[in-house]
């Protein structure tokens, strides 16, 4: 596998290309991502699908700075895919010839079912593990689906439904009713996919979306994968659009310019499906099919699944940031053990025990930049580059328990703007307050942990072994801020 891959998606809206670079085996991240609005499929749909001039030229020139770009990186393998506007097209091959001959560039049109089982593979992979989704990829030309259960991909299948395709055969001459039986008539074919409750949102309509939304309750987090809109607030939105009058109307809606002319063609597709399969819960995934193109190439010898327990953004922060990784291990474990020993009597939920040892083990990645602001910087990193397979709860506390490790419990100031996406205040601190003494403990940075520990009546007894020395952690832990349920004595 190339160092360096480039990949990119030729859809009937945008073309995309986004260059990842690989850290380890199966870790990597992203160097870059371009967008081209070549709308490639521009009165294609009013002229039995075939390719126009003008859009054509426009895709020939953004594959052109595309390549460029990708060269800049010593991309050693571009990956490139068509999907539903050149699959449709019967003058498709004008086009594939041109970028061919003029460019060098083998461009590969995959079918819907191909287009689906990468929309699939990537959710599967890149999302917090769910049960009982399918995902919708609405696009230009069409809507792929796939259902997801756990890691496993199924049922791919694609419809001739998408934004573009709505808009020039329906919305444009005024036929809305007429844009909704063809829409209702397409979706007869999901008759298999009725057991679902929960729907991953693929695709430019429902990032617009959910970016809308997101702006309009002022959103915490600036991070749009993993995003559960609220459901209830998320079907009025689409109410809304389908009601504008104007684009000025939209605007006021929070949609992006560039979506304008396609978003009340993508919101009626989207509000049929959830009418048609009676769901009731949303995620937004910021993964489609140009990480389900590279996951299937990193991936193809170990069944297109990451190996159990293995995290991608985790294994980068790691490759990236720490160069200590026995130290970083032992801060995890120990942050464990700690947690093992007083949740029980400290009322903690057992399922923070993840969050808290991932945080002592993240911590130093901070350390690399500026070691006098490493919890700053550790927690803005964790923060931008904790995403794939975590919610954004998860993403926060990680991210907060390592701002405030061995420093004050954290702020009133920073919960409260972050609440919603955090534990109860008071647990919060309880929580930080073990990854500070799991880190405190270590200050003298030994190979292994060189003493043991008992919980007893509120006070964690810490037990050095024979010729041992802890002086400089325990001057570590006596300057911590602690919570009243709690006490170190060292012995």
């Amino acid at each position: 596998m190339a160092k360096v891959t480039a990949v990119i998606d030729i859809g009937s809206n945008s073309a995309r290309m986004v260059v990842y670079e690989k850290t380890s085996r199966f870790a990597f991240h992203m160097l870059n991502e371009t967008k081209s609005k070549v709308r490639i499929s521009e009165n294609a749909y009013k002229n039995d699908g075939n390719l126009q001039e003008e859009p054509m030229q426009r895709a020939y020139e953004a594959l052109c700075n595309f390549l460029s770009i990708a060269s800049s990186y010593k991309a050693r393998k571009i990956l490139c895919v068509a999907t539903s506007a050149l699959r449709d097209a019967p003058n498709k091959n004008i086009f594939l010839k041109r970028v061919r001959d003029g460019l060098g560039l083998q461009i590969k049109v995959i079918d819907g079912t191909k287009e689906a089982l990468y929309g699939g593979i990537a959710a599967a992979n890149l999302l917090p593990p769910q049960h009982n989704a399918i995902t919708v990829d609405i696009g230009g030309g069409s809507t792929e689906f796939a259902l997801i259960s756990g890691k496993n991909v199924s049922s791919p299948i694609s419809l001739d439904l998408g934004a573009v395709r709505i808009k020039e055969l329906f919305f444009d001459k005024g036929d809305i009713e007429g844009a909704k039986r063809y829409v209702d008539k397409a979706l007869e074919k999901l008759r298999t996919h009725e057991t679902v409750d929960t729907v991953i949102g693929i695709g430019g309509s429902f990032r617009a979306l959910s970016s809308a939304l997101m702006e309009m309750e002022n959103y915490p987090l600036e991070k749009l994968h993993a995003y559960e809109p609220n459901f209830k607030n998320f079907k009025k939105l689409l109410a809304n659009i389908l009601e504008a009058k104007s684009p000025k109307e939209l605007k006021k809606l929070s949609i992006k310019e560039e979506r304008l002319d396609v978003i009340a063609p993508g919101a009626l597709i989207l509000s049929r499906i959830i009418k048609k399969l009676s769901i009731n819960r949303l995620i937004t995934s910021g993964v489609g099919v140009r990480e389900g193109v590279y996951l299937s190439d990193i991936l193809r010898n170990s069944n297109l699944r990451f190996p159990e327990n293995f995290n991608p953004s985790v294994r980068y922060l790691l490759d990236a940031y720490i160069k200590e990784k026995k130290h970083a291990a032992l801060l995890g474990k120990l942050a464990k053990e700690i947690f093992d020993l007083v949740y029980e009597d400290l009322k903690i939920e057992s399922e923070y025990r993840f969050h808290t040892g991932l945080a002592a083990k993240l911590y130093p990645v901070g350390s690399t930049i500026h070691y006098y602001s490493k919890n700053k910087h550790s927690y803005y990193i964790v923060q931008a580059t904790l995403e794939y397979g975590f919610t954004h709860f998860d993403t926060m506390l990680i991210a907060t328990l390592t701002r405030y490790a061995k420093r004050k419990l954290p702020s009133k100031e920073h919960y409260d703007k972050y609440k919603k996406l955090l534990p109860p205040k008071e647990t919060l601190d309880k929580l930080s307050f073990i990854v500070s003494i799991a880190i405190a403990l270590l200050t003298h940075r030994p190979c292994r942990i060189d003493f043991t520990m008992r919980f007893q009546n509120g006070a964690l007894y810490i037990i050095k072994e024979k010729g041992k020395c802890l002086r400089v952690s325990q001057e570590a832990v006596e300057k911590l801020k602690f919570i009243e349920e709690f006490d170190v004595v060292f012995l």
